[in-house]
């Protein structure tokens, strides 16, 4: 009989984990509890909006390893679109100027050389932030390394925030400098943007799940697990409202699920567990307009663009709809979110000036609100050192998962890696020793 391996969870982390283990001869279960997989990294059809849209932006860049991976084993590679160069448009509503970062291909910086390519009053000295930001140790933050001046008003401070979902005053320096390591740091070849040509679900999520099928894996939705039960330092059965299902011999079980929840479910079996318990949140404002608007310059190649001195932060173009993402949202916490709604729309009009072939209306039109409280662990030095491995104290249980001991954010890329992470930690065979 073959070995069993039970996924708890199909967000991206199981999602992930299935994929690099499914087709080795291995019978692979992903137990998810909602009614769909896919997580925060998912499309859904918005009844107020009348059309499908995703429950968060998210840009990879051609430096996500894992995600290019994880998207070429499930035949997905043909559904991300970007440019062809490293470009990255700015508007600066604080201090009013557009500018788009025009990074050199190749390892050398020529770009910082070049006014045309560089943040607009940059000076080159500035550029020490980011040899102090590499070179941070563990109990920094990412304020201490920066140096007063437009380079990091304008670049490191909005990249920080957006890579790490905390505010620069609280997030891991260290971890803002692994991030800038393996991608700004290896060239613009690594920095070349991609999001899905659809949407999320056609991109990440259906692509997986089809080839899951085709390898006779099986996803079961709506399977919630209630608890797990533990004998001599190994997992012996999954709880299910409606179910128990026995852990053979042979059988593992990955762990993929949010921070909380894995911590509740091991509380008895591993007491001595410990993973971050402070989150930060996001904040998504999408606006459907009557028509789609025309975008011009280098928006029109890229469709998103950095916004620096407001509450808005990154502006998403696709066809007739207009998304704003706002990071490490617990700072808004006490607005009302209609309040917050009008003034983005009223800031997105404004950085929106010149980059349309035309004004947007002066009231916004239909939109969705969505502020997701708990969207990621803080990224601090205290809460990364609560990130535990893959391995666990239970010799068949692995954990997976962006809050899990990635090197990364909680990101795409980190959630893959933790999928592929769990499988190695539990010896098994799967694409990685194809």
């Amino acid at each position: 009989m073959a070995r069993r391996v039970h996924i708890v969870g199909g967000g991206l982390s199981g999602l992930s984990a299935a994929v690099e283990v499914a087709g080795s001869g291995q019978h692979v279960i992903v137990h998810e509890a909602g009614p769909a997989c896919g997580g925060r990294a998912r499309s859904y059809e918005d009844k107020k909006l009348g059309c499908r849209i995703d429950n968060g932006n998210h840009l990879l860049l051609t430096a996500n390893e894992a995600v290019f991976r994880y998207m070429g084993l499930i035949g997905a590679l043909d559904t991300l679109q970007g440019p062809d160069e490293p470009i990255f448009p700015f508007v600066d509503l604080q201090k009013p100027c557009v500018w788009t970062l025009d990074l050199s291909m190749g390892r050398v910086p020529w770009w910082v050389f070049s006014p045309t390519r560089r943040v607009p009053g940059m000076r080159l000295g500035e550029l020490l932030s980011l040899q102090r930001l590499i070179g941070a140790s563990p109990d920094q933050v990412v304020s201490d390394c920066l140096l007063p001046g437009e380079f990091s008003r304008r670049l490191l401070d909005p990249f920080s925030i957006a890579a790490l979902n905390t505010p620069s005053d609280e997030a891991s320096a260290a971890l803002l400098g692994h991030v800038i390591n393996e991608s700004l740091a290896k060239g613009g070849r690594a920095c070349l943007p991609r999001f899905p040509k659809v949407g999320l679900s056609e991109s990440l999520i259906d692509p997986a799940l089809a080839h899951l099928s085709i390898l006779k894996a099986e996803v079961r939705t709506g399977r919630r697990v209630t608890g797990i039960e533990t004998t001599n330092g190994r997992v012996t059965a999954l709880n299910f409202p409606d179910e128990r299902i026995e852990i053979g011999e042979d059988d593992v079980v990955i762990l993929a699920v949010t921070a909380p929840v894995a911590a509740g479910l091991l509380k008895e079996a591993l007491p001595a567990l410990v993973v971050p318990d402070e989150f930060e949140g996001i904040f998504n404002a999408h606006f459907r307009l009557e028509r789609p608007p025309v975008p011009v310059g280098a928006f029109a190649k890229t469709r998103f663009v950095g916004v620096v001195g407001a509450v808005t932060e990154w502006i998403f173009l696709k066809d007739d709809i207009l998304s704003v993402t706002v990071s490490a949202a617990n700072r808004y916490a006490d607005r009302d979110p209609e309040e917050l709604g009008r003034q983005i729309w009223q800031e997105m009009r404004q950085a929106m000036d010149g980059l349309l072939a035309g004004p947007l209306p002066v009231e916004p039109p239909l939109q969705r609100l969505v502020w997701e409280k708990r969207a990621t662990f803080a990224a601090t030095p205290a809460q990364l050192r609560k990130r535990p491995g893959a391995a666990t104290g239970l010799v068949n249980l692995a954990l997976a998962g962006d809050w899990t001991a990635t090197g990364l954010p909680a990101t795409i890329d980190g959630s893959i890696r933790s999928g592929v992470a769990a499988v190695k930690a539990l010896g098994l065979r799967g694409a990685m020793s194809d």
